[in-house]
């Protein structure tokens, strides 16, 4: 039987977008909750609450789950599955097809290549920041002195595999906008094709780099590839919370452009749309959020694809609505995954990426035989 969604007119999927508002936003309360109530500490948090509201004081081990570990956590997965779902939904827009993922642009895999070349070549970094700080020790002793090394390599330490990720989307996003480019116009064919070029190339460096790692590389890169939050903290959604955030916020705005250019580039440029620039805010708020969201969490797959392929069944294809209801499914998705992670092997963790993976996978193909006509639901 054909989705219900399918023979509704416009304005009861309107209407029905509308709701869904309203229902995601509550469902997404409820993960929230859940992801500040649960976890392996035992900790709980309605008793943390009940202290608040009485006045009592926390405990040093109540304070320290729920506020520095969980609520960061919480907020980072919020970003995250919020900027891959809508990442998502802005990909299938642009390239007018259902099946579209922000992998397709190179930004996973350039930020992938990116934490690899951090893991693998990351204990040479010590050696060249001091070898360069050593050098300018003498002129700059009056103001830092001994201090300088110190202080590089911690920030450098502490920010090298996120920073990396990030500017290896960064850098595959430019390249991909160079090469798909010409004298103003972007071809989004074009960009496809050299996507999948660049995703089959990043691959071919990223396992000769892994070919060299020893067992203790070779074990964070595949922690980090399978994906996780369990590395959130207040620092890192200070630093990518935001960017998340307004690149999000900027994608939501183009719900107008990307419905003008579901009826072709030249219709849409006829009814008054900048398209051009429609498809270069696309392309660079979808590299902003996505490389952010990579880099904090490392490899998350299936959001980008199940959460807006979803909500065109169910609500329609406006995606005026449908940016933010993907918003509100992908940060409830993530969360819930996440809860999963945390509570299935209790008290280790699996990587948020496997769950991502396996509520995914079946869904995805069931896409695939229904656009097949292989299946009626």
């Amino acid at each position: 039987m054909t989705a219900l969604a399918d023979f509704a007119p416009p304005r009861d999927r309107r209407r029905a977008a509308r709701k869904a508002h309203v229902w995601l936003a509550i469902v997404l309360a409820v993960a929230a909750i859940g992801s500040l109530a649960i976890g392996a500490s035992g900790t709980s948090l309605w008793h943390a609450l009940f202290k608040i509201v009485t006045g009592a004081p926390l405990t040093q081990l109540e304070r320290v789950v729920l506020w520095d570990i969980r609520l960061p956590r919480l907020i980072m997965g919020i970003c995250v599955g919020a900027a891959l779902a809508v990442s998502g939904a802005v990909m299938q827009g642009l390239f007018r097809n259902p099946l579209a993922d922000p992998g397709l642009l190179g930004v996973s895999a350039g930020a992938g290549l990116g934490a690899i070349v951090a893991i693998v070549l990351g204990g040479l970094l010590p050696v060249a920041v001091l070898t360069v700080a050593g050098f300018w020790l003498i002129p700059l002793a009056a103001f830092l002195g001994g201090l300088l090394p110190v202080a590089v390599l911690t920030v450098a330490g502490f920010w090298l595999i996120p920073l990396a990720a990030f500017l290896g989307g960064w850098a595959a996003t430019l390249l991909l906008y160079r090469v798909s480019t010409r004298r103003g116009r972007t071809s989004v064919a074009t960009m496809l094709l050299a996507g999948i070029a660049l995703g089959a190339l990043t691959g071919a460096l990223g396992g000769l780099l892994i070919y060299f790692a020893d067992d203790t590389q070779l074990r964070d890169l595949t922690f980090w590839g399978l994906g996780s939050l369990a590395g959130a903290t207040w620092t890192k959604v200070a630093i990518a919370g935001p960017l998340i955030l307004l690149a999000t916020g900027v994608a939501m705005r183009l719900g107008g452009g990307l419905n003008a250019l579901a009826f072709g580039e030249a219709t849409a440029a006829h009814m008054g749309v900048p398209v051009q620039r429609v498809k270069h805010t696309a392309i660079l708020t979808v590299a902003a959020a996505t490389g952010a969201a990579v880099a904090m969490s490392g490899g998350i797959g299936f959001v980008g694809i199940v959460v807006p392929h979803l909500l065109r069944l169910a609500t329609g294809p406006d995606h005026e609505p449908l940016l933010v209801n993907a918003a509100l499914l992908g940060a409830t998705l993530l969360l819930t995954a996440d809860i999963i992670s945390r509570v299935i092997i209790a008290p280790a963790e699996l990587p948020i990426g496997l769950i991502t993976a396996i509520l995914g996978a079946p869904v995805f193909f069931w896409i695939l035989l229904r656009r097949r006509g292989l299946v009626d639901l």
